[in-house]
């Protein structure tokens, strides 16, 4: 039988086994690396002593105010050091982050606040009046969460008075406090919404041990090393920026915080902050490449960059490696922590290639992260689709990587872990060497600036328009944003109405970078069976020239 037959005296107790949560990662560095630079943010710096004092101050301060563990706290902040403070102090008093995305529109994070419930609302004073019209908007007899204002001085952005501030909220705090850490690591850690494929957001759950893991592989695979300087570009309100805020303390690293996306932004980080690590979708790097010669800084180092959201177009890749920047380009969705797969860079067989044959291998989804137990390609039935580089099938990933499930919503979680994998809906091919690549994005999903715009939402919205018949919403290829939406539009007989006056009818009904940027006024091509041929108007639109029409 083996000694395996008889465990007794080999259980789980306090001494061999605690759950795993990037709680510790910070919670290690404040012991070990206590005046090392943690967080930088203008003209702002703070030790991880002191980083971790205020993650307690947090943590004590919303558990004062009635905060319990599985209660939800929401955020409306950009890239500042309370939103990384927030990453770690909500969880630290046991409660749920859930990060929202600011550009949203009102009914959106109404909605939101609702569904997910959140007890607190920490609040940019730039967004206040968003929170508040959110607020507002809310059902009659639905409980509304309390909203904490955190203005940025940084940014010239002074509280408006209508609001308990966060450095008031703080010092109701201890920095002593002690944090309440996961018991399970199943436990619950953020909720983050996503379009997905419906124009309702859908509540995607993480656990401390997925975050906890993400952070863990991201380490292998970005090849990092000890103090690390990284640089905030990934929204900490899209995957909690990919976990890397909860990572770089496990390296005594330090992250440095940026509010507005610019090209002179990155280049002065890099410059004068040494910044070595950050990442964003394709169009930051599009930015850099062609920023006026005014906004570029020169540096004596290679800064490494995962890119994410499209393939990175061949031309921007070589344009940006020789400017010091080494890209990697990492695949994933809300529902796998951000990062599940890499292009993971052979150099045995690809360092002699011209740089046109690295760029079209650079431009290959990749294969699994470390810490994802399986990602590969297959048909309608399940089955594993040929690894020949020319059959398409979904991409689908299973393991510790992978969501808990849609809050609220057990059918769409069922359905989306169907036959033991998670669906992510997009079409690739498979390498014979594994390698996968994305060929086609879910057919109705655009992704506009790495955001994800859903065509079902636009069209409704256009629906409403007294004089539209019919529409469908594709994407349109975009140099700037990778994709826009552009807008098919059939009118009702007799009707007139402009492009501008379509598009301004969506822009007051939805957010900036869901609004199409386009009106064509086409009959739509349909099926025998009335269905639109979307595939056709994906066609069309990239075929399209506004100029020459």
């Amino acid at each position: 039988m083996g000694w395996m037959s008889d465990e007794s005296g080999l259980g789980k107790c306090r001494a061999n086994y605690t759950a795993l949560t990037p709680l510790s990662h910070l919670a290690r560095a404040a012991r070990v690396f206590p005046e090392r630079e943690a967080l930088v943010y203008g003209t702002t710096r703070r030790t991880y002593g002191e980083y971790h004092a205020r993650v307690s101050r947090l943590a004590s301060a919303l558990e004062a105010r009635g905060v319990r563990p599985g209660d939800v706290v929401a955020t409306l902040l950009l890239n500042t050091a309370p939103h990384c403070e927030a990453h770690f102090g909500v969880p630290a008093c046991g409660a749920v982050l859930n990060a929202i995305n600011v550009r949203l529109d009102v009914g959106t994070v109404a909605y939101i606040f609702e569904h997910g419930e959140a007890r607190v609302v920490l609040a940019d004073t730039a967004f206040i009046p968003l929170a508040e019209k959110a607020l507002e908007a809310m059902p009659a007899g639905v409980e509304r969460p309390e909203l904490i204002e955190v203005p940025d001085s940084e940014a010239g952005l002074e509280a408006t008075g209508r609001h308990l501030t966060y450095e008031a909220l703080l010092e109701d705090g201890r920095e002593d406090a002690p944090w309440i850490m996961p018991e399970d690591e199943w436990e619950s850690i953020s909720l983050n919404y996503t379009s997905g494929t419906t124009g309702r957001p859908k509540g995607v759950v993480y656990h401390h041990r997925g975050a906890y893991l993400s952070t863990m592989g991201q380490v292998i695979s970005w090849r990092l090393q000890m103090q690390p300087r990284y640089l905030t570009i990934v929204p900490l309100f899209h995957c909690n920026n990919w976990c890397h805020v909860w990572m770089i303390p496990a390296l005594g690293g330090t992250v440095v915080c940026n509010r507005d996306v610019t090209a002179k932004a990155i280049y002065d980080a890099v410059a004068d902050e040494g910044v070595t690590h950050f990442g964003g979708a394709p169009i930051v790097l599009g930015l850099l490449v062609n920023a006026p010669e005014a906004e570029r800084r020169s540096f004596d180092h290679t800064v490494e960059v995962f890119t994410a959201g499209a393939p990175p177009a061949a031309a921007i890749l070589a344009a940006i490696e020789p400017l010091g920047f080494n890209i990697t380009q990492v695949y994933g969705l809300t529902e796998t922590y951000g990062p599940i797969t890499e292009c993971l860079w052979d150099s045995a067989r690809w360092d002699g290639l011209a740089q046109k044959e690295r760029a079209a291998i650079k431009a290959r989804t990749g294969v699994l992260m470390p810490t994802a137990e399986e990602v590969t390609v297959v048909d309608d039935y399940c089955a594993q689709s040929p690894m020949d580089a020319d059959t398409p099938g979904e991409v689908v990933m299973r393991g510790n990587m992978v969501m808990k499930g849609y809050l609220k919503n057990p059918e769409a979680s069922e359905h989306a872990f169907r036959g033991g994998y998670f669906h992510s809906e997009d079409i690739a091919i498979q390498h014979p060497d594994g390698y996968i690549q994305i060929t086609d994005r879910a057919k109705d999903i655009i992704i506009s600036g790495g955001e994800n715009v859903s065509s079902v939402e636009v069209e409704g919205v256009l629906m409403h328009h007294p004089a539209v018949a019919l529409c469908a919403v594709v994407a349109k290829p975009d140099e700037k944003w990778g994709e826009v939406p552009c807008a098919f539009v059939e009118l009702k007989p007799g009707a007139e109405v402009s492009e501008a006056e379509l598009i301004a009818h969506c822009r007051g009904e939805l957010a900036g970078f869901k609004t199409p940027k386009h009106v064509v006024f086409h009959e739509l091509p349909k099926t025998p069976t009335g269905k639109i041929q979307k595939f056709e108007l994906r066609r069309h639109a990239k075929e399209w020239d506004p100029l020459e029409n």
